[in-house]
């Protein structure tokens, strides 16, 4: 009866000398993280991240879950610019339960810049539960048009412009996810809508320009292009061809020629000026200035039977058919391929 009394009394002194342990062990852990949490604070109210974040990271290795110090890491990370850390402190934040609409809103924010489609698309999701107002339209449809799922970004956008109507941004990139699906027709409004709340978009009007030339829309697309200029795209030769040939498809010839003539002075043996020009000058019945051009291509190569082939067409045009066919039959020779243009009225591809 004695031995049992002594083992009862030896184990329950057992258990309270593991209780106490455990108790001055959660005490140790608790103190220690509230250390160097506080050193963190006084080390960042002077300025010295660095070694503020050295404080917080050792309190973090006392207590993984406390809520301030990984508040005050979500914060420091970002400030270092360590944003993937911050941002999955954020994460843990909102995955405890324990955050609020500023980490939810930072976590969607961090996942999107660096470029964690997915994982935004699910904070973006979480946001709007704790923050149904939240205006963040824009961002989700950015995703997925990025995602290249224009459908879903086409819905967003739409949202986005409801949510911010001055974002010249949500029309442009409706306008561009039609474009990418060759929906021209119903990209135009939208470039149109861009287009007037931001005038400084020189690009934008120069893109709508191209848009109505793909539709053949030869004075809507000259109109632009020229908007454009004025607005202070920049007039590379790509810019200056198109707009020369927006003039000439709206019968400026004069406009057209002198554009590409000026390119010209810069490129001397450019194959494609020498042939639009040569184009250009044909299509409006001026058969010698075309044959000119068309000849200065067979200075720089011999066997572009195309040139020959139109200068035999010129010929012909002018009244001089033996000599104009045997120069196309010549052509022939060099390139079998034209004798299927003999009976059309189209010019071979250059």
């Amino acid at each position: 009866m004695i031995s049992k009394l002594f083992y009862f009394l030896c184990l329950c002194g057992l258990l309270f000398v593991v209780s106490a342990t455990a108790k001055a062990g959660n005490s140790f852990q608790e103190d220690s993280t509230m250390h160097y949490l506080e050193q963190g604070r006084i080390e960042k109210s002077k300025g010295r991240k660095l070694e503020s974040l050295k404080q917080f990271e050792k309190a973090y290795e006392y207590d993984s879950t406390h809520t301030e110090v990984i508040t005050e890491l979500a914060t420091t990370y970002y400030e270092l610019r360590k944003y993937a850390k911050s941002k999955d402190m954020h994460a843990k934040l909102i995955k405890a339960g324990k955050a609020d609409v500023g980490h939810h809103k930072q976590a969607f924010q961090l996942a999107f810049n660096l470029k964690q489609f997915d994982e935004a698309l699910h904070y973006a999701n979480a946001l709007k539960k704790v923050a149904p107002d939240e205006p963040i339209a824009f961002m989700v449809g950015q995703i997925y048009h990025k995602k290249g799922n224009f459908g879903e970004s086409i819905k967003y956008f739409n949202q986005a412009i409801k949510e911010e109507p001055k974002n010249a941004e949500a029309p442009y990139l409706i306008a561009r996810a039609y474009t990418d699906m060759m929906n021209y027709k119903n990209a135009i409004p939208y470039f149109k809508q861009a287009i007037e709340l931001d005038a400084t978009k020189a690009h934008w009007v120069y893109e709508l320009g191209l848009v109505y030339y793909a539709m053949n829309d030869d004075k809507n697309s000259l109109t632009y292009l020229l908007l454009a200029g004025e607005r202070g795209v920049r007039k590379d030769n790509t810019y200056m061809e198109n707009l020369a040939i927006a003039y000439l498809n709206t019968g400026k010839l004069n406009e057209g020629v002198g554009i590409l003539k000026e390119a010209l002075e810069r490129r001397p043996t450019d194959q494609n000026l020498l042939n639009m020009l040569a184009e250009a000058y044909y299509d409006k019945g001026k058969y010698a200035e075309a044959m000119e051009y068309w000849d200065k291509m067979l200075e720089y190569d011999k066997q572009n039977a195309s040139a020959l082939y139109m200068i035999g067409m010129c010929y012909q045009k002018q009244g001089d058919k033996q000599k104009g066919q045997r120069l196309c039959d010549k052509a022939i020779e060099i390139n079998p391929g034209l004798a299927s243009l003999k009976h059309k009225k189209e010019l071979p591809a250059m």
